[in-house]
């Protein structure tokens, strides 16, 4: 079994001490920091903005890792790559002109990724999975923290592996949602290779759902 990158995520560290958790996720083995965005409309949530991003920048020894869980995120690709974003992942869901906001991704010097709801099947990325740097599975709701990993996200890793088998076998799969220690060996050997923790790893922040 392969050995998977891990992401950090920031939604669920101590806002308050944001510096000195970014200090500690340099120190620590972690390969990105996984930043959450969310604008309240997409997802039923609010968490950073630009100045935000630009202050973690300004801290991290990682790349960061941007999920834009935003409706028309292509207003805001080149803010975020100018903020510090070295891949920026966008919703099937949130784009009507996926191929396009998949190149404008690329054009701003940044990694491309799309990320799929627990409901939207990956075939559905048959078409632009060549383009992609990444897929990011959703194995929960998006929008908060601390949710039950939904089951059934194995079965769609795999049928994703197998797509990636044929047309893009440099394709990374990254799964976000629920990740620990119980599930993640699990993950990986189903074909997943970057884990998204936040309350794993930042466990003083888990919220009830």
């Amino acid at each position: 079994m392969k050995t998977p990158l891990i992401a950090p995520s920031i939604l669920a560290s101590d806002f308050a001490n944001l510096q000195r958790e970014i200090e500690m996720l340099n120190r620590s083995e972690a390969d990105w920091i996984h930043v959450d965005v969310m604008d309240g409309v997409f997802v039923p949530n609010i968490s950073f903005g630009f100045p935000v991003v630009e202050a973690v920048k300004r801290y991290a020894q990682k790349p960061l890792d941007v999920h834009l869980m935003i409706t028309q995120p292509e207003r805001y690709i080149e803010t975020f790559q100018k903020a510090g974003a070295d891949r920026i992942t966008v919703h099937y869901e949130a784009c009507t002109h996926l191929h396009r906001t998949i190149q404008q991704i690329k054009d701003a010097g940044c990694q491309a990724g799309v990320a799929l709801n627990p409901h939207t099947p990956v075939f559905l990325l048959e078409d632009i999975l060549e383009e992609l740097d990444l897929v990011l599975i959703m194995s929960v709701n998006p929008g908060f923290g601390g949710q039950k990993f939904i089951q059934r996200t194995y079965e769609k890793i795999n049928r994703l592996s197998e797509l990636r088998y044929t047309l893009n076998p440099q394709l990374l799969i990254e799964v976000d949602g629920g990740v620990n220690a119980g599930n993640a060996r699990k993950l990986v050997e189903h074909g997943a290779n970057v884990l998204v923790a936040g309350n794993f790893v930042f466990p003083r922040k888990a919220r009830k759902q």
